[in-house]
């Protein structure tokens, strides 16, 4: 059974808006081009599916844009070739090499989930939400930034549960980032 992976950045007051940490750095695009690799497949949300592919699909022309440095070509070239799904209800089709899911989140994950690999990527705020209702994250990768935002997308915002979770590694950048990788415990009655 391959893990489901849920990894974000995270501002210290919890934001996960993607532009409210620090901008990343040659060391943090290689932390992410591994946490990327690592993965059989991505797993996304509607909206974070369309700003993925709007920044890290390879243009038309196979020339990477002027704005990526050397440090992110290759997150870019990782992502762009991996297997993707996409969760929505409203939307009638995907390519970038992704496969639209609909209908029972929970039944279709589980399936996902028993294929045989290294494991399932999801990143995002209101997909993985709803996956970690279900219980069914199997890993919480947060790299947390030294960085106060204030406002925006709060991590798992409505969580109806807690969940406890086991620190099983940790990470320190030298931007003073620091990347902790969980695991749920399992609770016995």
């Amino acid at each position: 059974m391959r893990p489901l992976r849920y990894a974000i950045n995270v501002t210290l007051d919890g934001c996960c808006h993607h532009e409210a940490g620090l901008p990343p750095d040659e060391e943090s695009m290689r932390y992410w081009t591994a946490e990327m690799e690592r993965a059989d497949a991505l797993l996304f949300g509607r909206v974070t599916y369309g700003m993925m592919e709007s920044a890290w699909r390879r243009p038309a022309t196979g020339i990477w844009p002027d704005w990526m440095g050397e440090s992110e070509i290759p997150f870019a070239e990782a992502i762009d070739r991996a297997k993707k799904y996409v969760v929505s209800s409203t939307l009638s089709g995907v390519d970038w090499n992704a496969e639209l899911v609909q209908g029972d989140l929970g039944h279709t994950l589980r399936q996902l989930k028993q294929e045989p690999g290294e494991g399932l990527f999801v990143g995002g705020v209101t997909l993985p939400l709803a996956l970690a209702d279900l219980g069914l994250i199997d890993e919480y990768v947060f790299v947390v930034q030294p960085v106060l935002a204030g406002h925006g997308p709060t991590l798992l915002s409505g969580l109806r549960e807690r969940i406890q979770l086991e620190l099983v590694d940790r990470r320190e950048f030298r931007s003073g980032a620091v990347a902790m990788r969980y695991r749920p415990t399992r609770v016995t009655a």
